[in-house]
């Protein structure tokens, strides 16, 4: 069978996103397809301002990224319990996509801390639900609109292991890092076995080839250590405080 997207099953439902993309069809006139477009526009525009609405008074929040597959009771899951409990109690607010797995994690140790857990979750082919520890849930159609709140409201990501989309929230920070687009903004990689073989990679071939400088090798950190993500982020927040 061939593995097209056409045969993947999650792609039965059309997305918001999918049509923003999509290629209008020859049949299409030039006006029909210039007032689509134009109320497209629109509709992105006021997803922009509805995310600002409901965010805007988050200060300071940590970002958490990792798979959505991670389990209950997996020593991933309970390391990211445990990470949001801990930058919950030291004061920060916690925003991940909402979703299962190491999401769910991050939110359900902010949540027992008695901490601020932001879950912004996105429209998809097959249906995420939200978690249940969510003390602020926000829908998102589009996915550039969805990225904005996460950097836009904190101050660090914290990245756990995942798969495309945690490699496609990783790279986008560290290239508006690397292209002075964000300041004072810590990425932290959590599992040093997971990550492991991208970070040899950056700073061995990537360097080494001359693709980017020795410098950006370095502008994330990788532990295994729950306490090192809060140190990591309480530093970056004084010196934010500082500017």
């Amino acid at each position: 069978m061939s593995n097209t997207p056409q045969n993947h099953p999650r792609t039965k439902k059309k997305t918001h996103d999918e049509s923003l993309f999509r290629t209008p069809e020859a049949r299409t006139i030039a006006d029909e397809t210039r007032i689509s477009d134009s109320w497209r526009v629109m509709r992105i525009m006021g997803e922009f301002v509805w995310g600002f609405d409901h965010l805007a008074d988050v200060r300071d929040a940590v970002t958490v990224f990792g798979s959505a597959r991670t389990k209950p009771g997996e020593p991933e899951y309970e390391l990211c319990t445990e990470t949001g409990r801990l930058l919950a109690l030291a004061g920060f607010p916690i925003i991940t996509g909402g979703g299962p797995g190491i999401m769910e994690a991050a939110n359900k140790g902010a949540m027992e801390a008695g901490g601020i857990s932001i879950g912004c979750n996105i429209e998809l082919p097959f249906e995420q639900r939200s978690n249940a520890f969510l003390t602020r849930s926000l829908d998102f159609k589009f996915f550039f609109v969805r990225k904005t709140m996460f950097l836009k409201y904190a101050c660090a990501f914290v990245v756990f292991p995942g798969g495309f989309g945690t490699l496609d929230e990783l790279f986008e920070a560290l290239t508006l890092i690397q292209t002075g687009k964000m300041t004072s903004f810590p990425v932290v990689l959590v599992g040093t076995e997971y990550w492991g073989g991208l970070v040899d990679w950056i700073r061995t071939r990537m360097v080494a080839d001359r693709k980017i400088n020795p410098e950006d090798a370095f502008l994330f950190s990788v532990t295994d250590d729950p306490h090192d993500v809060v140190s990591i982020c309480v530093a970056a927040r004084a010196e934010e405080a500082t500017r």
